[in-house]
């Protein structure tokens, strides 16, 4: 059986008595698409804040591609191969769309020449090719989430981690992120998505986990996490 790209296990994150995160464990595989869903204030920001480097779990360990690690800095997480995108788009506003994307060309291309046009092949890629000259700032809501996820996918990752990227979007917009999503996926690159867009993400993920107060209570495919009285509760109410 393969080893899973990705593999939590136990990860807990506390902020001083707060806990954010406890126990939580679940395994990604290659090309796979999983959504991470549950109520507000369920830890699934906290989360990717771990896996992406920006904080270091209390406990458990992040096993990526082979390695096991009590917590990894994002440099590291994203020259391993591990990138992400925002809840709250952060693009830099007064750099154009191809400068946004090079500066995660950069990672893998010491070579201005090769970053520039990789950036360029990526912002083809996600759609945004004829705005390549816009400044980031003069985008649309939907452009500046679309140019996060071309930058992300410039470091060259096998996992890709976006954060409720289809918020604030129309329903037009919904589908287009979908299908990119699905594009994504399409190269063998695994995607971990926090979302509430319920109808764009129930249909494309081969696993939901749910996380309800920083823990885990249901993992499984879509149509059986529909249907799970604690996940109905988490969202509904008892």
């Amino acid at each position: 059986m393969t080893a899973p790209l990705l593999a939590v296990r136990g990860l807990t994150k506390y902020f001083g008595g707060l806990s954010a995160n406890e126990d939580v464990s679940f395994a990604v595989d290659r090309g796979e698409i999983v959504g991470l869903i549950g109520p507000n204030g369920a830890g699934k920001t906290t989360l990717f804040n771990c896996l992406a480097g920006f904080y270091a779990p209390t406990a458990g360990t992040i096993e990526f591609d082979g390695e096991t690690f009590a917590a990894l800095s994002p440099e590291r997480a994203a020259r391993m191969g591990i990138a992400r995108t925002f809840q709250i788009v952060r693009t830099f506003a007064s750099m154009t769309a191809r400068d946004n994307v090079m500066v995660g060309a950069m990672i893998r291309n010491k070579r201005v020449a090769d970053a520039r046009a990789l950036a360029m092949e990526t912002l083809s890629f996600v759609g945004l090719a004829s705005r390549a000259a816009a400044t980031a700032g003069t985008m649309t809501v939907a452009e500046q989430r679309r140019l996060e996820i071309a930058r992300a996918l410039a470091t060259g990752p096998k996992l890709l981690l976006l954060d409720e990227v289809m918020a604030g979007l129309n329903p037009t917009e919904v589908r287009e992120a979908v299908n990119l999503v699905l594009r994504i996926r399409d190269r063998d690159i695994a995607c971990v998505i926090v979302e509430h867009v319920m109808e764009a993400i129930m249909p494309i993920a081969h696993r939901i986990v749910v996380l309800d107060a920083g823990r885990k209570i249901a993992d499984g495919p879509p149509d059986v996490i529909a249907r799970d009285p604690a996940v109905l509760a988490a969202y509904l109410g008892d």
